[in-house]
């Protein structure tokens, strides 16, 4: 139910915890590493820090909390949201599930540093899942500390809020706050592990269940605890598909199908690789989930991953996220499927996505190029000539995309006009000398075939330029960028981070005065560690 008022300090949110009062809990009380069976969860508690700092909160989640910036400046804030404080009604516990590592089933993973405080109701009766990533060990770190490093922390807070923005379903950041104290990774598991400063980061969202946590519970026949999780899931976070019974877990999982292939899409549209699609990072919710080792697309490559552990088989790179997200979709079937025995429906909601993708994608690419819908006897040649160019040449796709919405198709295409095209899209090439006469040749031939499909369409030139920027972000959370950030915070400057966050706020804005942050990936910043690959350390 609604509150009544909203919350006059951080110690007055109002906590619903009904995860922890329907499911079963872990008997075991310890905090010991080990595998938890028969239970959704275990208590655990955060494990308090010495010198809490609140690095930047994003105004926007606390809002949805009822929480103001006062409030947020707080003491009780830094306090709370490190770890340091639990409040009246918190039931803190981390969550059991397995999954799908990298194709291969790894068993019992779960929440090895994320511990759930509980779920707020605001006055509106919407629940908010709030969670700390980086506030101690649980039963589930395994050989872990259940820790999380600043670089990480930035990165992770900085995009959930970015994504956000830019349209694409994700779970949300309330707040970054550095611990006061020094954790030790291995940045890239070479044998080099050096102290790094620790944060905390609150994660907000509906829900936090995973694709793994269906897994778990049928790799471990555990049917009726497998039932009892799913009819939770459906009364608490689908109520508008009904009272549970077979129909509806196929409408269910149809659901999760639908939205998982829109975030997927939004993924492809704005450049975004998440570099780690385990079925364990997969939100029910269709939400992206579990920021770790995630990249920018810069230059424009479908083979590219930003995840070191990833680099030889690139299972997920740019180019292979939908292909991953649909294999994700017949792990979770697999593990749902004793709930109805049915193959029929499961395959037909997985055929579904793929058809939901494709048109889905193809509708996007329209928009990204200002057509007013696709055309398949002319689109699907414009697009995949369109690919190759981007390939061709080393190119910036964010910058190509909003450069390309400047130049005016409405006027002859003749020599001036060509060159005036050159010219504008030139600043969106990482290594100009590539663009040899024949790539020119291509691109011009192309250039004019897309004029002639914008002319078919009769779209103004202002009107395309409108519709091409609402979908083409100017800023993204460039790699590079999220490392500048990251080397002054680790000096207790955290001018960048907060900057940072304003500048995403308003991803498809000119934002003339902050057009350093739209500029290209710098030479410098090709190879260097944490502008280009990752590791899963954090």
């Amino acid at each position: 139910m609604p509150t009544s008022t909203p919350p006059a300090s951080v110690m007055d949110l109002n906590f619903d915890n009904r995860f922890s009062q329907e499911l079963p809990a872990d008997p075991e009380p310890s905090n010991a590493r080990r595998q938890v069976f028969d239970a959704c969860y275990s208590r655990v508690l955060p494990t308090p820090v010495k010198a809490p700092k609140t690095v930047a909160f994003a105004k926007e989640v606390a809002e949805l909390l009822e929480l103001s910036t006062a409030q947020c400046e707080s003491d009780d804030f830094t306090q709370v949201f490190a770890g340091n404080r639990l409040l009246d009604g918190m039931d803190s516990y981390a969550t059991c599930y397995g999954g799908h590592q990298f194709g291969h089933w790894a068993g019992q993973l779960g929440d090895g540093r994320a511990i759930n405080l509980g779920d707020v109701l605001n006055q509106k009766g919407e629940r908010w899942a709030l969670q700390l990533k980086g506030a101690g060990p649980t039963p589930y770190s395994r050989t872990a500390d259940g820790l999380a490093v600043l670089r990480s922390s930035v990165r992770e807070f900085l995009c959930s809020e970015a994504m956000h923005h830019l349209g694409v379903p994700t779970t949300r950041a309330l707040s970054l706050i550095s611990t006061g104290e020094s954790v030790i990774r291995d940045m890239f598991y070479n044998g080099n592990p050096k102290a790094e400063p620790g944060a905390v980061v609150c994660r907000v969202a509906p829900s936090f269940t995973r694709f793994g946590h269906f897994q778990i519970l049928t790799a471990r026949r555990n049917l009726d605890l497998l039932k009892q999780f799913t009819d939770y899931t459906l009364r608490t976070d689908f109520p508008h598909l009904g009272t549970p019974s077979i129909e509806t877990y196929c409408a269910w999982f149809e659901e999760v199908c639908q939205r998982t292939a829109t975030m997927v899409l939004h993924w492809q549209r704005v450049g975004f690789v998440h570099g780690v699609m385990n079925t364990d990072n997969m939100s029910i919710l269709g939400l992206t989930i579990d920021y770790g080792p995630y990249g920018w697309l810069e230059n424009y490559d479908p083979g590219w991953t930003p995840n070191t552990t990833d680099a030889s088989e690139r299972r997920y790179r740019f180019g292979n996220q939908a292909q991953i997200a649909y294999w994700n979709l017949g792990q979770l079937a697999n593990a749902i499927y004793p709930l109805i025995e049915l193959k029929e429906p499961l395959q037909a909601a997985l055929n579904g996505y793929t058809e939901s993708f494709e048109q889905g994608w193809q509708a996007m690419m329209a928009e990204k190029m200002g057509l007013k819908a696709f055309e398949p006897e002319t689109d699907e040649d414009l697009y995949a000539e369109l690919l190759i160019l981007l390939q061709l040449v080393e190119t910036d796709m964010t910058l190509f995309y909003r450069q390309l919405a400047k130049i005016d198709f409405t006027v002859p295409l003749d020599a001036l006009k060509t060159a005036e095209a050159h010219r504008l899209l030139g600043s969106a090439y990482y290594v100009p000398e590539q663009r040899n006469q024949d790539y020119l040749t291509r691109l011009e031939a192309w250039l004019k075939s897309y004029q002639h499909r914008l002319q078919k369409d009769g779209t103004t030139h202002l009107a395309k330029q409108s519709q091409m920027n609402a979908v083409n972000p100017k800023y993204v959370l460039r790699n590079y960028l999220a490392q500048l950030a990251i080397d002054k915070a680790e000096q207790e400057d955290f001018s960048m981070v907060n900057e940072l966050l304003e500048v995403l706020r308003h991803p498809y804005d000119e934002q003339p005065d902050k057009a350093f942050f739209a500029e290209k990936r710098p030479d410098w910043a090709r190879q260097r560690a944490g502008c280009s690959m990752l590791s899963c350390s954090s």
